[in-house]
């Protein structure tokens, strides 16, 4: 069994700490991944803890080869295809890099578009799962 954390929401400046404290911590009690969406978040982690293996949250949008290669430079091992691409297109990605890929077969329960949920964070303050994690630990 494997266990991964999903941190895949942006990160505000006032939740950075403890959002490197969770993932630091969970990394520490053995997760074998860690979800992010964040790259301010991806890119301080990977500075300072690069033994933590990073997946790329569908909730990045990431729709295209150039976006997964640039993830996959960035030190990503896997990344969450958006879940608005054909067939087509994922095999394309597929067949043209070497990064592990991951894709959802059904539609998005924000408003129907990756990565978009911050729009339910905005309107109606939700969506903010790493405060409600890093309080639980």
């Amino acid at each position: 069994m494997k266990v991964h954390l999903a941190l895949n929401t942006l990160i505000k400046n006032d939740e950075f700490e403890d959002a490197v404290k969770l993932a630091v911590t969970a990394y520490n009690f053995g997760v074998d991944a860690i979800i992010i969406q964040d790259l301010g978040l991806a890119k301080y982690l990977k500075e300072n803890y690069p033994e933590i293996t990073l997946h790329a949250s569908t909730q990045m949008t990431v729709h295209n080869l150039d976006g997964v290669k640039q993830l996959e430079s960035l030190g990503f091992s896997r990344v969450v295809l958006a879940r608005e691409l054909s067939i087509d297109e994922i095999k394309y990605i597929r067949e043209n890099s070497s990064v592990e890929l991951e894709v959802f077969i059904h539609g998005a329960l924000c408003i129907s578009y990756s990565g978009q949920c911050l729009l339910s964070s905005m309107i109606g303050g939700r969506s903010r799962k790493s405060r409600f994690l890093c309080s639980a630990l």
